[in-house]
């Protein structure tokens, strides 16, 4: 079933269940999706209510690629016990912090948050919940060196560190948050 979402002009939103040719116009989106769900038979969640100024909604994944990290894993115990204030731990198929905190920035609300993570817990939180393709992640190119360091995969690492400064910049992000988040995670 695919679901499709439009803009309009005149700052109305459109919404189309391709299946059955159900459409609706309105100027409320969320209504628009309400009406679509249910057309579709989906459970219809509306979204959780706004947060106070200078607080930040955001949700904090730890991956890793090569190990099992379940969110029952004994490592989270602590953080399970006594996560950050504003930050509630949930399982999405490992572990990851759904958190509501405060800072200038929504990237200076994450990296706060990280670096109180790893300082406190040992944990680095590897991402915040955006799934990539598998073929971005480094060490899946047959072509790199023995160290992993070189070939498509160190490419597609430049890509997306690039890319995030581009449309950093774009946002208003200067490269101290930048580098603040990059230094929240412990890299060396």
């Amino acid at each position: 079933m695919s679901l499709q979402f439009l803009r309009n002009a005149d700052g109305t939103v459109t919404g189309r269940n391709e299946n059955n040719g159900f459409t609706v116009t309105h100027a409320d989106e969320e209504e628009v999706r309400r009406q679509l769900y249910e057309d579709a038979g989906w459970e219809y969640t509306p979204p959780p209510p706004p947060v106070p100024p200078g607080h930040h909604r955001f949700l904090l994944v730890h991956e890793e690629e090569d190990e099992d990290c379940g969110f029952g894993d004994e490592r989270y115990a602590g953080l399970r016990a006594g996560p950050p204030e504003g930050c509630v731990p949930v399982d999405r198929g490992c572990f990851a912090l759904e958190c509501r905190r405060p800072g200038r920035t929504l990237l200076d609300a994450v990296a706060g948050t990280v670096a109180e993570v790893r300082r406190e817990h040992g944990v680095v939180m590897s991402g915040v919940g955006v799934a990539g393709r598998p073929e971005e992640w480094p060490g899946t190119d047959a072509c790199a060196d023995d160290d992993g360091r070189e070939g498509d995969a160190a490419g597609r690492v430049a890509h997306l560190v690039l890319t995030a400064a581009h449309r950093s910049r774009r946002l208003g992000y200067g490269r101290g948050e930048l580098v603040r988040l990059l230094d929240a995670t412990g890299i060396e």
